[in-house]
């Protein structure tokens, strides 16, 4: 993924109208695709705040925290509003605790990372929607590589992956995104860190 990709989509994101006064871009995709260092990326070149769906899934709930996101999140800021959210607490790897309370201020532009946060209830809500794609191989390969400390990490990670499958072939996800990016060419190993 070259940086000519993220430059050309903070591009397009800037010359996209506001939704309720704020532009409000999804980076989603399956889980070791690439989202975060593409979301970081265009963070510096758009100078907005990333928001990260980690801070709402869990293993055992990998769609439902949804409304808690909309409330916590999503609505307020399409309301000119600060977004405070209870953030997940990943100490606790294999449950789904969570920790201390988070303030995003309001901004102009922010950025949403992560599964699934371009899924059908954000249809007309976001001003922006990126898909990130990487084979299955690619993907689990980067998640355990990542993961690489915890026992029984293959097995949650498999699962989680037909999860993934089940809901993006139900939800549409790929199909109304604005761009789709291939990562693939960054091989199994890792996603490289984003630039400082």
């Amino acid at each position: 993924m070259g940086f000519d990709v993220a430059d050309q989509i903070a591009a397009a994101v800037s010359e996209r109208a506001p939704v309720n006064g704020i532009r409000i871009v999804g980076v989603d995709g399956r889980s070791g695709a690439g989202k975060s260092f593409l979301a970081a990326r265009l963070s510096s070149l758009l100078s907005a705040p990333v928001i990260e769906i980690d801070d709402f899934v869990s293993w055992d709930c990998f769609s439902g925290w949804w409304p808690r996101f909309d409330e916590q999140v999503l609505s307020p800021l399409l309301a000119g509003q600060d977004a405070t959210y209870q953030a997940r607490d990943w100490n606790d790897w294999y449950g789904s605790t969570l920790g201390g309370w988070k303030t995003q201020q309001w901004s102009p532009t922010v950025i949403l990372e992560g599964v699934t946060c371009t899924r059908r209830d954000t249809i007309g809500r976001l001003a922006y929607a990126v898909w990130v794609d990487a084979p299955e191989e690619t993907r689990l390969a980067r998640g355990m590589a990542r993961d690489s400390q915890f026992p029984g990490k293959e097995e949650l990670w498999k699962r989680w992956m037909r999860e993934e499958d089940e809901f993006f072939g139900a939800d549409g996800t790929r199909e109304r995104a604005d761009r789709i990016v291939d990562t693939s060419a960054f091989g199994a190993d890792t996603i490289p860190s984003p630039p400082a």
